[in-house]
């Protein structure tokens, strides 16, 4: 990228901090700019709170605004200001920015057309939709091109994040299933906590920016600057393809000053054009979304699963300690016969009648083991132990 001095630098205050911008023209040619803010309101026509958006060292959520003379773009990593003629784009030096302004640099100048009697058809089409009839070729207006390599550039970026938060997730939970461990159970909650955060930036961040616009037609319209600025940059664009043409270029003037009269009142069809390219991206952002849902869901179906075998084993370990209790109960009782004839007490029995020791022993146990089984039966008989 070639750098050049910043145009307007003279209108920087004392004491304001620099910022490095990359300005790309109608032909997609990258320049690096220094400039301050007072230099870029002025080269982009925004006030100072449209330019506070941008700043990366504030929490501002996305925002997609339409002033009288620019876009304000403020989507995740990409901050940027386009208007009819150029997109400033900051920090230009970031690994995620740069294949966005490799993009641009592709698909902002227009397409040229092979021959002139393309362009003839191209304006016999343009006449029938001042006319009333539907065309079918449009050339997409300059602002139009950038934002639409600015929104497909977030979505991609979003869906790249989930699909790679799917690629580790799926595998994790399938593993904690299988064998639910501390080293599992971390992993997976290390993984919903970034779920969250990416449901959070797809959600609030990006796809309700997009639904509140397709909510307004007037927000919608604010983004035509084309129509706004009261000229089309398809004249200049044919022209300069096609000088040696007077049939051509009078036919292009005077379509460039019906359209100049046309663009000072608003057009349906200028809105249903902003609408389709949202509405676009709203799908994709909306099918990352359904993604990540199907991934919260599925990882609340393994908590649930995760649940059940946990109390599966929690109520093992609290019939396993019954069992133990009906088991020490018994015992008791038949250490209490052995304590009883281990004192020291003179029985008058004990020197005729020796054998008389064994039968209570014996009594003692089959006593023991006589009481565990009613327990036992008992709380079978109430289901509190498996059959």
């Amino acid at each position: 990228m070639a750098k050049a001095a910043s145009p307007g630098a003279d209108l920087g205050k004392k004491g304001m901090a620099s910022r490095i911008w990359c300005v790309l023209d109608s032909n997609g040619e990258p320049v690096t700019l220094d400039m301050d803010k007072a230099a870029v309101m002025h080269r982009a026509g925004i006030h100072a709170r449209d330019l506070r958006i941008l700043d990366p060292l504030l929490s501002y959520p996305s925002t997609i605004l339409g002033r009288e003379r620019a876009i304000v773009l403020n989507l995740e990593h990409i901050k940027a200001i386009i208007t009819a003629e150029e997109v400033l784009l900051r920090n230009p030096t970031n690994e995620h920015v740069i294949p966005i302004v490799e993009e641009l640099r592709r698909r902002l100048p227009l397409q040229t057309l092979e021959n002139g009697a393309e362009a003839l058809a191209l304006l016999e089409r343009t006449d029938s939709k001042k006319s009333g009839r539907k065309s079918s070729v449009q050339i997409t207006p300059f602002e139009f091109r950038a934002l639409e390599v600015a929104l497909e550039a977030i979505c991609s970026f979003l869906d790249a994040r989930t699909t790679e938060l799917e690629t580790s997730a799926y595998p994790a939970l399938d593993e904690l299933t299988s064998k639910i461990s501390s080293r599992n159970l971390d992993r997976v909650r290390k993984l919903k906590s970034g779920m969250t955060r990416l449901i959070s930036r797809v959600q609030k961040v990006v796809r309700d920016e997009l639904e509140q616009l397709l909510d307004d037609d007037d927000d919608m319209a604010e983004l035509f600057l084309t129509r706004k600025a009261g000229s089309s940059t398809l004249t200049p664009a044919l022209l300069s393809n096609f000088p040696a043409s007077p049939v051509l270029g009078s036919k292009l003037s005077a379509v460039s000053r019906t359209k100049s009269l046309a663009s000072t009142h608003g057009s349906d069809d200028d809105v249903e054009e902003v609408e389709m390219l949202l509405e676009c991206y709203f799908m994709q952002v909306d099918g990352t979304l359904n993604k990540l849902n199907t991934l919260r869901e599925y990882i609340d179906d393994t908590e649930d699963y995760i649940n059940i075998q946990l109390d599966n084993h929690r109520n093992q370990l609290i019939q396993l300690e019954l069992v133990l209790n009906a088991a020490t109960l018994a015992m008791a009782l038949y250490s209490l016969v052995a304590g009883i004839f281990g004192m020291n007490i003179p029985y008058p029995w004990n020197d005729d009648h020796a054998y008389i020791f064994k039968w209570v022993v014996v009594a003692g146990c089959m006593l023991c083991v006589g009481l565990f089984s009613i327990v036992m039966a008992y709380a079978r008989h109430k289901g509190l132990v498996g059959t």
